[in-house]
């Protein structure tokens, strides 16, 4: 592929996704174990971190957002705040997993929400400016459908490594010498991504909205909020997942650590070519109504890890619930892209930081349910820590990996009815 021809394609732009999953499925697979069952955080002051960056979360995410719609460089909008986030985001990622050995219960809880804040913030500006890229880059249903595709292909390749890979290498080397090499790995393929990105620079002169005004045009979207909040449901279930393998690994399969990489790649191989199946599916159907038939068939994916015993037991749930993660991971950025479009066409302006901003704070709402979760079913069942695991672990675990998912993916679907949107194949769109 020539350069000419690489420019804003789809597969140079996955890049992007590639770069920034691999360290970001790492750190949402592992943080929890590393810092609660490994480092003996306490269950509580670890949900106090999390609570803590929610109220940061809820300032950062949408200023990141409008600060990008208001950029005005010969850069473009949204380049110049990804290559100055490359090097911070890296650093970040990094400290998150080097806590120094031997601290107290109260300075550790100080490192991981020092750590969090700073990841967290810096992982804010990247994935709001990557993510408003997408709506304009890519116009008409047809083109998105692909370009989500693939780069859900990219995303399941990274998150491949950020989860099977890592525990090979924090086993081998630490979990300081893991995020290094993460840390390099994005550096090298989000450049790769903006070398091959190129802004429309008649975007960057259209008419901006004022802040207040700006907020207000979002607040009012019924559809977008109605999108997003059931997203957020079924984003839980993503972070839960992956955060819960290794414990269910434990706990429930009772295998060695070393068996996470086998159990997390039966989940993330089989979906590679599930990605391809769920393509074909959109295709062929109204974009609302692939995204809702998602959610379905990742809610009947979680119920057989209740069932999971053994390590082969396991790989074979993990495998079913690929194919509803497959379509999760297709479907929603379509969506969420005839939301933005129909929003341009009723206002006359581009608002895709602003809106990515907002989608990104209410989804990350899910890293709090998660945290909750963890917590409430943690206090019912006894577990507190890796030091006290309390007297059923296991059914901790088993309740957490499937029962707290299916109920979640279930509100979810029943939300997703009450999103009314149609998507002309010029990208245009009515309610």
């Amino acid at each position: 592929m020539g350069r000419g021809k690489a420019i804003n394609s789809p597969w140079m732009y996955a890049f992007g996704m590639l770069a920034m999953m691999i360290p970001s499925h790492a750190f949402s697979t592992f943080y929890s174990y590393y810092y609660v069952d490994k480092l003996g955080l306490g269950l509580g002051l670890a949900t106090l971190a999390r609570t803590i960056f929610m109220i940061w979360d809820a300032v950062n995410q949408p200023l990141a957002g409008y600060l990008s719609d208001r950029t005005n460089s010969r850069y473009g909008r949204r380049k110049p705040w990804v290559y100055a986030s490359i090097p911070l985001f890296m650093i970040a990622f990094v400290f998150v997993f080097s806590a120094p050995d031997g601290m107290s219960q109260m300075g550790l809880f100080t490192w991981f929400l020092v750590a969090l804040l700073f990841y967290e913030a810096i992982a804010t500006i990247l994935w709001v400016n990557y993510g408003a890229l997408f709506p304009e880059l890519f116009r008409g249903d047809t083109i998105r459908k692909k370009a989500s595709a693939i780069q859900q292909g990219y995303q399941i390749v990274a998150i491949l490594i950020g989860s099977a890979v890592a525990p090979i290498l924090f086993n081998g080397l630490g979990f300081s010498s893991m995020s290094i090499i993460f840390g390099l790995m994005f550096v090298v393929f989000m450049i790769l991504c903006m070398r091959f990105t190129q802004e429309d620079a008649a975007l960057r002169d259209a008419p901006k909205m004022g802040l207040k005004e700006s907020f207000s045009a979002t607040l009012a979207n019924k559809p977008f909020w109605v999108f997003n909040i059931s997203n957020s449901f079924a984003q839980t279930v993503n972070g839960l997942l992956s955060s819960m393998i290794p414990f269910y690994a434990k706990y429930v399969l009772r295998v060695d650590e070393s068996m996470v990489t086998f159990l997390l790649a039966s989940i993330f191989v089989s979906v590679i070519p599930l990605v391809g199946v769920w393509f074909w599916i959109i295709k062929r159907m109204d974009p609302v109504k692939a995204w809702r038939l998602s959610l379905l068939a990742y809610a009947v994916s979680v119920i057989p890890l209740w069932f999971g015993s053994t390590l082969l037991g396991g790989i074979m749930a993990g495998i079913i619930v690929g194919f509803g993660l497959a379509g999760f991971l297709v479907t929603p950025p379509v969506v969420n892209s005839l939301i933005i479009d129909r929003d341009f066409a009723e206002t006359g302006r581009r608002r895709e930081g602003v809106y990515t901003a907002v989608s990104g704070f209410i989804t990350r709402s899910s890293g709090l349910i998660s945290a909750l979760a963890f917590l409430i079913v943690g206090m019912i069942f006894g577990y507190e820590s890796g030091e006290n695991p309390g007297n059923d672990p296991e059914t901790t675990f088993r309740v957490l990996i499937s029962v707290v998912p299916l109920l979640l993916l279930l509100i979810s679907f029943i939300l997703s009815y009450f999103v009314r949107l149609r998507g002309d194949e010029d990208g245009s769109q009515h309610g």
